[in-house]
């Protein structure tokens, strides 16, 4: 991963092999980040998604192991216990041109990928809803 920063806004690109989420979570720890949107581009070649089920309070799980163009990811940086909290989600193009998409788990690049990371004054936390289990803003 490789990273600069332009006044709000940090711009990222990762390389073949790594991994999506824990690269973003990485950033966010050494730079202190705790209020940001995401969003970007790329190639992807192992994917995790998932749907969350409100009725079960659990998330359906997919995993595939094929190329993908990575046509948007978009998401948020929090904060919850102190700790960065990432909520992402991705859209993939398989070579049919089929796009599927979800929340983001895990995503292997094959290429590359361009982030933009822009970081937002402020702090906004995280609560679990008793209703649906998700973890739902927080505003202090």
């Amino acid at each position: 991963m490789e990273y600069k920063r332009f006044n709000d806004t940090y711009v990222v690109r990762l390389d073949r092999g790594e991994e999506i989420v824990s690269c973003l979570k990485e950033l966010c720890e050494k730079e202190d980040i705790s209020l940001a949107t995401i969003e970007g581009l790329g190639a992807a070649d192992r994917v995790v998604i998932g749907l969350y089920d409100v009725e079960k309070k659990e998330f359906l799980r997919h995993e595939y192991d094929r190329p993908f163009e990575i046509t948007s990811i978009i998401g948020n940086v929090t904060r919850k216990e102190n700790e960065v909290y990432l909520h992402i989600h991705i859209d993939l193009a398989d070579e049919t041109m089929n796009v599927i998409g979800g929340h983001l788990n895990e995503c292997r690049i094959s290429a590359t990928t361009e982030l933009f990371v822009r970081v937002l004054d402020g702090e906004v936390g995280r609560m679990t809803d008793e209703k649906t289990g998700l973890n739902l803003f927080r505003f202090e």
